[in-house]
């Protein structure tokens, strides 16, 4: 499905970017960090969703287009905070060649019990 350019007024939705960062821990290993970049208008829809079995419980994954303002600093591995809950940035790609929108697919995995 591909993706079009938002009508104006339609970026309406608050989100939050998260850069992620790897730091080092003194006993060795890494422990990973989301820190916040910025807050900017977005427009964020829900695509999908489906029910996972995980380790001993279940789990939803649901998947989310998200697109804001054109920024070349968001990529895989970044994440999203929509109204609370944390959006995995999955891709992020240029809505249309002109660096005016950035479009990215997003998923959100949560557990059951």
């Amino acid at each position: 499905m591909s993706e079009r350019i938002p009508l104006i007024g339609t970026l309406t939705d608050r989100v939050q970017i998260r850069r992620k960062e790897m730091t080092a821990q003194a006993e060795g290993g890494f422990t990973t960090l989301y820190v916040p970049m910025q807050t900017v208008w977005a427009r964020v829809r829900s695509l999908s969703g489906r029910q996972l079995e995980r380790g001993d419980g279940r789990a939803v994954a649901i998947s989310h287009s998200v697109v804001f303002r054109f920024r070349a600093d968001v990529g895989p591995g970044d994440q999203i905070v929509y109204r609370g809950r944390n959006l995995d940035v999955v891709s992020a790609s240029d809505l249309n060649g002109r660096r005016a929108y950035l479009s990215c697919a997003c998923s959100e995995t949560s557990f059951m019990g």
